[in-house]
């Protein structure tokens, strides 16, 4: 069974029932009826048309659900347009229902977190951890958000901050390497960037070509992660920095600062410095505090801390650190980090093994039990 095929064909399916007249809620519980229906039959016999057999399984999973329904007049104009079984066209509906789930009914984080599950292929455990909230917080949001659709056409585009928040969070998740979805992720942002003209969404895409540049180097050889001080720049994709860094020249030309902007900024002179020692520190912290001022976000003062540590060292930026919430995620692997840096070994391979206890996926976890095994090694000594 091709995972990936199925997560690359649900968009489009979806968008075909919705423009059929599906409502997104009956919509979506179709599609995803569907796609258990092909887990179970495809590998015995796949269909020489996935995406065809898809979308008629799908609307024969509504027209049944439509059946049971009490619109008896509305229950019959839906049988009678139902389409003859053939070839699906080939039609890229996916970044029109990232605007459509950004319904004017939702609030901006009920949509997200169903554009992410329904269109982006997220499980609700990802959704959660990227809201840092438990997941079943998260689930509980995302049925609210059905149930608040479940009945309404969605024919009215939301709000495009909404849409680069998806987008932002689908590719930061496929970056993270759990679910490959970091290039869907640019390609729909390149196509918005096609579409409008708006220096947030050019700041968004230059934010994703800076740090795609940097995945072939994050990992070693053996798959182990790769900070990014230690990288071979040489690995590093120069025509996408080349881009990234020009699509940013060109948005903060136009004087409108927004979060994604000042994000790719600090990228960009991550990629400018040829090696890890000549990075511009104090320039970085100058685009934290931008981003801290626009956001007011823990992530942001979290990275924060890190710039300060480096470019003001170690008791500075765990001062910084003190002011952030030690419940946030990479909280402990930061101070560790600091610790480090200002000789405190010891506090430091105690921290470090914390942190992998923490740590929401095996790369990272083994990547900090590696940094405390090496500290207790040299047995807390400088």
């Amino acid at each position: 069974m091709d995972e990936a095929l199925l997560r690359s064909l649900t968009p489009g399916v979806l968008g075909i029932l919705v423009r059929r007249g599906a409502d997104f809620a009956a919509a979506e519980d179709a599609v995803q009826d569907a796609l258990v229906e092909a887990v179970r039959v495809w590998p015995a016999g796949p269909p020489r048309d996935p995406k065809g057999w898809l979308v008629t399984v799908a609307w024969r999973r509504f027209l049944d659900a439509t059946r049971a329904d009490t619109a008896r007049r509305r229950r019959e104009e839906l049988v009678d347009e139902e389409p003859a079984p053939g070839p699906a066209q080939p039609v890229d509906d996916t970044l029109q229902l990232y605007f459509l789930c950004a319904h004017p009914s939702l609030t901006p984080s009920s949509a997200v977190a169903l554009t992410l599950r329904a269109v982006g292929g997220l499980t609700t455990r990802q959704i959660a951890r990227a809201y840092l909230v438990p997941e079943t917080t998260m689930a509980q949001r995302i049925s609210r958000a059905k149930r608040t659709v479940s009945g309404v056409r969605l024919d009215r585009p939301g709000d495009v901050a909404t849409v680069l928040r998806v987008l932002y969070l689908v590719f930061n998740e496929g970056y993270s390497g759990d679910v490959d979805l970091a290039a869907e992720a640019i390609r729909l942002t390149r196509q918005l960037a096609a579409a409008i003209d708006h220096p947030e969404v050019a700041g968004l895409l230059a934010l994703m070509l800076l740090h795609h540049a940097r995945r072939a180097a994050r990992t070693a050889p053996d798959g182990s992660l790769v900070p990014l001080a230690e990288q071979d720049r040489g690995r590093w994709d120069t025509a996408a920095i080349t881009e990234g860094v020009g699509i940013l020249q060109a948005a903060l030309s136009r004087d409108r600062l927004g979060e994604f902007q000042a994000q790719a900024a600090v990228a960009a002179l991550h990629a400018d410095a040829p090696t890890a020692g000549e990075t511009d520190w104090v320039q970085i912290v100058e685009w934290y505090d931008e981003l801290t001022r626009l956001t007011d976000s823990p992530v942001v003062r979290l990275n924060r801390a890190v710039a300060v540590g480096e470019a003001d060292g170690p008791r500075a930026g765990l001062a910084a650190l003190a002011a952030v919430d030690d419940s946030l995620p990479r909280h402990t692997a930061v101070a560790a980090y600091l610790h480090e840096r200002d000789g405190d070994l010891t506090t430091a391979a105690r921290l470090y093994a914390e942190a992998a206890r923490k740590a929401s996926n095996l790369d990272e976890c083994a990547h900090l039990t590696r940094q405390a095994a090496r500290l207790n090694a040299r047995g807390g000594r400088p």
